[in-house]
């Protein structure tokens, strides 16, 4: 099952990325000033996934990604995939798994690793 994964930036803005199970991200959110306004949107869509749609796009350089929409809000971009079939491969683990993805916040503490 994949997994919510809420960081701070280093600009000090919040975001979320879906991880898969693999703990590979998939994709990953706009920025959020506030911690609290970041794990909002990650419980909205975590919880509206299956009313969501995923954009595709295509680069000038030839690899594919998707956009998260929910609501006529761009809410996360995929990360760059080769080939089409792979990003479609993304959107049907986050439709498969994403409902009943954990919520993890790595946010709240500045040291995650010590010395």
């Amino acid at each position: 099952m994949g997994s919510f994964v809420i960081s701070k930036r280093f600009s000090g803005d919040y975001k979320f990325e879906y991880t898969s199970r693999k703990g590979k991200p998939i994709f990953t959110s706009n920025t959020y000033e506030l911690r609290m306004d970041c794990e909002a949107d990650a419980e909205l869509l975590r919880s509206q996934f299956n009313q969501c749609s995923f954009i595709k796009f295509k680069t000038s350089k030839g690899k594919f990604f998707f956009r998260v929409v929910s609501n006529d809000t761009v809410m996360a971009v995929s990360r760059k995939y080769s080939t089409e079939l792979m990003a479609q491969k993304g959107i049907d683990e986050i439709t498969k798994y994403g409902s009943r993805a954990e919520i993890l916040d790595f946010a709240a503490s500045e040291v995650i690793f010590d010395d």
